[in-house]
């Protein structure tokens, strides 16, 4: 059973963990960049949230699509976990 276990760590990741990881890296950098050099740079962080309300809502947002489309991510909830 444990083998089962590992054998999902390596396939990748799902669509879901890498729109969380770019909502995080975009929200830390539109921060960062709205401290140094704008304060409109604080919209980035913004339009992250929203990006994620609307996959939390709807099912999708303008990354998860371009991302599926793009990449051959799938949802966890497409794979069965």
């Amino acid at each position: 059973m444990e083998a089962s276990c590992e054998t999902k760590g390596r396939r990748g990741w799902y669509l879901e963990r890498v729109l969380f990881a770019m909502a995080g890296t975009v929200s830390l950098a539109g921060g960062l960049l709205a401290l140094l050099v704008s304060p409109w740079f604080a919209l980035l962080p913004v339009l992250a949230g929203i990006n994620q309300w609307l996959y939390v809502t709807v099912g999708a947002c303008p990354a998860s699509l371009v991302l599926s489309r793009v990449t051959s991510l799938r949802s966890a909830a497409e794979t069965g976990r």
